[in-house]
């Protein structure tokens, strides 16, 4: 598993090359979306942590941590690791595992270029992994509202993996191809 913030740096060195900025609420739903691909694909969770369900989507406290001074503006640096006992910051190792970067690139194909507004609506989706925590919280107790990678699994699949007027509903094996 990845340091979240790593994933994050990674996400955000693509689209700096690519000349375009990035909110944090942008930044929170790719790497949701990141994570949920690595999972099919490899079986294994892309990050460590967990992500939460916010009003407008999938959150990871770690990322959110780290880019809130941004708001909703553009993010303009790199996540960093503080030591609060030596109060030292230090940069955060670089991802390099090739299939994780494989991944992340083509998540951020297919998705890199919708507004923020249509990727919370993605993650809103009915019956997706977002919706499902949400729903049970109102009748069972669920510490954060986490959404665990178990939920993320089985409620992916629910999630509209195209824009547009006739969105296509998609799962791994089917004719929307992850990667």
């Amino acid at each position: 598993m990845n340091d979240p913030r790593a994933i994050a740096n990674y996400i955000l060195d693509e689209f700096e090359r690519d000349g375009i900025s990035v909110t944090n609420i942008t930044l929170q739903k790719l790497i949701y979306f990141c994570h949920a691909f690595h999972l099919f694909e490899t079986g294994r969770p892309l990050v460590s942590g967990y992500f939460e369900a916010w009003q407008f989507g999938p959150v990871h406290p770690s990322v959110y941590r780290a880019f809130k001074k941004f708001g909703a503006s553009k993010i303009t640096e790199r996540a960093h690791r503080y030591d609060p006992t030596t109060n030292a910051t230090t940069e955060i190792e670089p991802i390099g595992d090739s299939q994780a970067k494989k991944i992340i690139r083509s998540v951020l194909a297919r998705f890199g270029g919708l507004t923020a507004g249509q990727l919370v609506d993605l993650t809103h989706a009915p019956k997706g992994p977002w919706h499902f925590v949400v729903e049970s919280a109102k009748i069972s107790a669920n510490l954060g509202l986490r959404i665990s990678d178990h939920v993320t699994i089985e409620r992916f699949k629910h999630l509209k993996l195209a824009v547009g007027a006739a969105p296509k509903i998609g799962e791994p094996g089917e004719d929307t191809p992850f990667v």
